[in-house]
């Protein structure tokens, strides 16, 4: 009379074990750069909010000056320099992105201006034109 057996064998499990740890070592760094993506958000919308404020204070009062700034988020902390014919705004980050840093500035004679001057290492490089929000994404 033959038995049937019944479970694994000691190489079944082996075989899906590594198959899941080869998963997990491709997905959670993914993971992680997307989750990461997500709280730059706070910085970018916080920004141009702000920018937007601000040029609604310069129609009212020809100036910059004493103008409002963005209200500080859980991830960013803003600050805002402000004259009466330019403006910049400072996004920097605390807690999971704290490496970041992103300004927003506005002069007469070069318009609106986006930069990123600071990142997480692995990142990429600092960009003076653009806000990098995504690993690996180049300075346009």
């Amino acid at each position: 009379m033959v038995v049937a057996s019944k479970g694994f064998t000691l190489i079944e499990l082996m075989i899906t074990i590594a198959i899941i740890a080869i998963l997990s070592a491709i997905a959670y760094p993914s993971y992680t750069d997307y989750v990461l993506r997500g709280y730059l958000v706070d910085a970018t919308n916080g920004m141009a909010s702000a920018q937007a404020q601000l040029e609604q204070f310069y129609q009212d009062n020809r100036k910059y000056t004493n103008g409002p700034c963005a209200s500080d988020t859980k991830n960013f902390t803003f600050t805002c320099d402000r004259a009466d014919q330019e403006y910049t705004i400072t996004a920097n980050g605390a807690g999971p992105v704290g490496a970041f840093t992103y300004t927003y500035s506005y002069t007469v004679a070069k318009g609106l201006i986006k930069a990123t001057t600071s990142l997480k290492d692995g990142w990429g490089s600092t960009c003076g034109s653009a806000w990098i929000v995504k690993k690996g994404q180049p300075c346009a």
